[in-house]
């Protein structure tokens, strides 16, 4: 005679199977970051690795800063798609996460960091991605660049100060680097005004709004908020025409 199990027993067997499968999962990772000589700091960043480089395992190369500092892909593509087709300025290009992403859509992108090891490291990302003819990577200050420097739009990701950005309940625009937010978008306006901003998630909106007015006369702004498996991950504020879609490639 067949005995039936309780529809209770069952589900309490499948919550078993799942926890034990969430084990096994972690521990497999934890043993992996162990090989992979992973930091503690940067292993809850490895863990998401796949959300920031889809190819990953195909060679993509991260110093310990690049873990926390890059654009997740799915952002990336993001901003790609809301830039238009013409040249854009990355200007803190870091490990390459948003060039890549320009550059695949075709544009001609102009990448600057400071740190002569990231831009290596970009580079080495970009050939991995298969960009890396459409890209111009520079070891440089932005800053000191920008006045020679034209573009159809300009990408702003500054560091946010590590880590530690999110223990500030109100994260305002002077605590970017290596200038306030203010100056760095001031100088983004002389190459063009069409400008995309990519800010922490607890950043002050109210002066993220104000930076439309330092232009005469005052620019379109957009601001969006930018999610990777249901987690906020940052904010994205658009400005002259890269705001409301003007720009954004169908």
């Amino acid at each position: 005679m067949k005995t039936e199990v309780p529809i209770q027993r069952k589900i309490r067997r499948s919550k078993r199977q799942r926890k034990l499968a969430k084990r096994r999962v972690k521990k497999r990772a934890k043993k992996r970051v162990k090989e992979e000589g992973v930091s503690p700091l940067v292993e809850k960043y490895w863990l998401q690795r796949y959300d920031l480089f889809s190819k990953y395992d195909e060679g993509v190369k991260l110093d310990e800063e690049g873990w926390f500092s890059v654009t997740p892909e799915e952002i990336a593509v993001r901003h790609a798609e809301r830039s238009g087709g013409g040249v854009v300025v990355d200007c803190f290009t870091g490990v390459g996460g948003n060039s890549i992403q320009f550059a695949k859509m075709c544009y001609h992108v102009v990448a600057i960091d400071i740190d002569p090891q990231k831009v290596e490291m970009a580079l080495s990302n970009a050939k991995v991605y298969g960009v890396e003819d459409y890209v111009d990577f520079i070891v440089g200050d932005f800053i000191q660049l920008a006045p020679s420097l034209k573009a159809d739009a300009v990408f702003l990701s500054p560091p946010w100060g590590g880590p530690s950005y999110k223990a500030t309940k109100n994260f305002t625009l002077d605590l970017l680097k290596p200038k306030d937010g203010y100056s760095l978008f001031q100088i983004a306006q002389t190459i063009t005004p069409n400008i995309i901003m990519f800010l922490p998630r607890n950043v002050d909106l109210l002066q993220v709004e104000e930076l439309s007015w330092l232009s005469s006369p005052p620019l379109c702004v957009e601001i969006e908020k930018n999610y990777v498996n249901s987690y906020l991950k940052g904010i994205t504020a658009y400005f002259g025409d890269a705001a409301f879609g003007k720009m954004e490639l169908s």
